[in-house]
């Protein structure tokens, strides 16, 4: 019996190549071009004033820059460690952020310039940035400040033996609470443990409501 024929290859015209599916939030991926642009962009916060808590990114990574939403990279589990940790009733995307106001909080960045990683920041950078958050926690005073990622808040604040969970001082009248960098590359935590440290100030920040 003859083999069947085979159907047209990759590159015949007969196929029809798939376009890349957008994901959630309508927006297609940026390109490499457009990531590339995006270096040393800055990205809006997320704020408001009386914020219950006002979490604090380390700089934003390029594909946040290039779409214009905080913790945008496929792989980065804000997000989801955000509904975890019982933050919002449902999973939002980071299209969605500018409801977090809505739920008493918002996002900042301890740097505004975007970078491909965050250790291509320098201490200086981060001893600047921890001054205008100062100033921002001032202007809008939010209940917690949540700081993500322990080394940025190491050495923006000059705290080298500081660790995650509530920290002794305070930030212009507010709290302070240092999360785990909720990043992809962050193999230390796990999606579960992640949540159960965003857990951990949510119950706080409830205790202390």
């Amino acid at each position: 019996m003859a083999a069947p024929a085979a159907g047209p290859g990759p590159g015949s015209p007969g196929r029809r190549r798939r376009r890349p599916k957008e994901p959630a939030g309508g927006q297609p991926p940026p390109t490499r071009a457009e990531l590339a642009a995006a270096a040393e962009r800055t990205l809006p916060d997320v704020i408001a004033p009386d914020l219950d808590v006002l979490f604090v990114g380390i700089n934003p990574g390029l594909w946040s820059a290039a779409t214009g939403r905080h913790f945008a990279r496929p792989g980065n589990r804000f997000w989801p460690a955000l509904h975890r940790g019982g933050f919002t009733p449902r999973l939002l995307h980071p299209s969605e952020q500018d409801a977090l106001p809505g739920h008493g909080l918002g996002i900042t960045n301890m740097v505004a310039r975007a970078s491909a990683r965050a250790d291509e920041l320098t201490p200086a950078e981060l001893v600047a940035g921890a001054e205008i958050l100062t100033g921002k926690v001032e202007r809008y005073r939010p209940r917690w400040v949540a700081v993500v990622g322990v080394t940025a808040y190491r050495i923006g604040f000059a705290r080298p033996k500081a660790t995650y969970g509530p920290q002794p001082e305070s930030l212009a009248g507010a709290r302070i609470w240092v999360l785990p960098n909720p990043s992809g590359l962050n193999a230390h935590f796990t999606p579960e443990t992640l949540g159960a440290a965003f857990a951990e100030l949510r119950a706080a920040a409830t205790a202390a409501g």
